[in-house]
């Protein structure tokens, strides 16, 4: 009958640890517990007094501290696979987990299944075939070498990133080696655990050359079981279940998600919050029990892309309390500006201020740097102001103390627009139609790293037509909406012309819309 090694990344939270850790082994199971050195010797300290008299459990072999995106997360893994392949000499299966994944299947239901199906689970697509990365950088994560953290030295990363390009340092990937990619959440067989680790002993530049990727943990695992295992006996998929929302951040499962986790064909999910207790006790209740039958369903994701993308109108589901609370407010307008030249909305914005009291924002979804007041601590990071969009424009209603504002919005924003749409407040676009030289094509290509100062003339002329098509259909996107309360102006317009949707739009007289429409210089580039 199948064992499970649960590989266990973790860095908080010592008493969950502990219940997480006591659970899955309660069954006959086994966990190996890498605990980031970052966090303090006393919380790993009370994890162990808590774990002593339980033979089930393990540590890897050696504590390092680990960063997103970086090489550690995969040493970590390593570590804790080590020690556990030589602790738990019955271990037929090692499972990658979170601590903030939970069993939403009973233990016999997975042992059964693993029993049954006698493959590697592990996500991997062809790195450079497949379109598994959305945004971001792609090849450079493997041509050039990274040595810093994105997040914590975002400033090195990027001197070292453009330097390496600047100066041709592109490195060539191991000729023996197809690069996979895909999720970091694998089950794999004893079998294919020892390889990996002999790999990991024999080839020493293939090592050296994953060191310095960057996040490694969504290729390193991925690339070495098709290396190393014949096709048909991979599965390429996760078995832990989990959702991104459109910008890339984790789904967050709460108290009243247990029935659609239970149904889905997966054996773990995450991310479980933290305070879903009674989420917790269930689906631990869950994994003891025995004889348990499951209706598997499977429309998970695609329910919660329905529902996000028509927003929560009480259809199938009532509101969630934080969404409720995020509303903009019934009496409320959001007067959004969208422009994929964000130098030509500014100068609208500044000309707006010139002639109205209505306080204005500018790229606050799309700029780090935008100016913006202090709101405690939410207004720091992009990732922040788009998880928590509509409470974030809320308080920026309360800080300017006002019912109409203005922002800005990049042309690719569509969901942003839709959301905001979706509010019960009141809200207007007005669309900036612009025209793109080849030169201002070419400029915006190097600023979103699509190219770079070396890049041929004849890659360039290939390249440009791309871009000017994606930019257009981000426009033709936005227009097919029909949104109510709709306006564009026009580079091509007169500002006479301009004028009337202007005032339409911040409803205003058409005397003072034209001043606006006459901004100096509105579309230079």
């Amino acid at each position: 009958m199948a064992r499970i090694a649960f590989i266990l990344l973790c860095h908080k939270d010592p008493e969950a640890i502990i219940d997480q850790a006591r659970r899955l082994t309660a069954a006959g199971d086994y966990i190996s517990i890498h605990f980031d050195a970052r966090s303090g010797k006393d919380k790993f300290d009370l994890i162990r007094a808590g774990l002593k008299d339980n033979p089930n459990v393990t540590y890897a072999t050696k504590r390092i501290k680990c960063g997103w995106g970086e090489w550690s997360l995969v040493q970590a893994s390593l570590y804790a696979v080590e020690a556990a392949e030589a602790a738990f000499p019955r271990a037929t299966h090692f499972y990658m987990v979170s601590g903030d994944c939970m069993s939403v299947k009973s233990a016999e239901y997975m042992h059964d299944f693993l029993d049954d199906n006698d493959f590697d689970f592990v996500e991997s697509f062809d790195f450079f075939e497949s379109d598994w990365i959305k945004t971001g950088i792609k090849e450079e994560r493997l041509i050039y070498r990274h040595w810093f953290n994105e997040r914590s030295q975002k400033w090195l990363f990027y001197q070292s990133f453009w330097l390496q390009r600047k100066l041709g340092l592109q490195r060539e990937i191991p000729a023996d080696i197809q690069v996979q990619i895909g999720s970091q959440w694998w089950c794999l067989r004893r079998r294919t655990v020892e390889w990996i680790l002999d790999f990991t002993r024999t080839r020493k530049d293939v090592m050296k050359f994953f060191r310095t990727t960057w996040i490694p943990d969504e290729t390193f695992f991925q690339t070495l079981v098709r290396h190393l295992v014949p096709e048909h006996e991979i599965q390429s998929r996760t078995l832990t279940f989990l959702m991104f929302t459109d910008y890339g951040m984790p789904v967050v499962m709460y108290n009243d998600h247990y029935d659609l986790l239970v149904s889905q064909d997966f054996l773990f999910a995450r991310k479980i919050s933290p305070d879903a207790t009674e989420l917790k006790k269930r689906l631990g209740d869950l994994f003891a029990a025995k004889d348990v039958k499951f209706q598997i369903s499977g429309e998970g994701r695609s329910l919660f892309k329905f529902l996000t993308g028509r927003g929560r109108n009480g259809r199938r589901f009532s509101q969630r309390f934080w969404q409720t609370e995020s509303s903009l407010g019934r009496d409320r307008e959001l007067l959004m500006i969208v422009c994929k030249k964000w130098h030509v909305a500014k100068r609208l914005v500044a000309k707006i201020k010139e002639h109205t009291d209505l306080p204005c924002v500018e790229y606050l979804f799309s700029e780090e740097s935008t100016p913006l007041p202090d709101l405690g601590g939410i207004e720091k990071s992009l990732e922040k102001r788009t998880r928590h969009r509509r409470a974030w424009v809320r308080m920026l209603f309360d800080y300017f103390e006002t019912d109409r504002m203005v922002v800005c919005l990049d042309s690719d924003g569509i969901e942003l627009i839709r959301d905001f749409y979706n509010d019960r407040s009141s809200t207007r676009l007005l669309e900036i139609e612009c025209e793109f030289s080849d030169d201002y094509l070419d400029g915006h290509a190097k600023r979103v790293g699509l190219a770079g100062d070396q890049t041929p003339a004849d890659a360039m002329e290939r390249l440009l037509p791309t871009i000017r098509s994606d930019i257009n259909h981000e426009y033709d996107v936005i227009r097919d909406e029909e949104f109510e309360n709709y306006e564009r102006i026009s580079q091509s317009n007169s500002p006479e012309e301009n004028a009337a949707p202007i005032a339409r739009f911040l409803q205003i007289s058409e005397e003072d819309a034209l001043k606006i429409a006459k901004t100096d210089y509105l579309f230079y580039d």
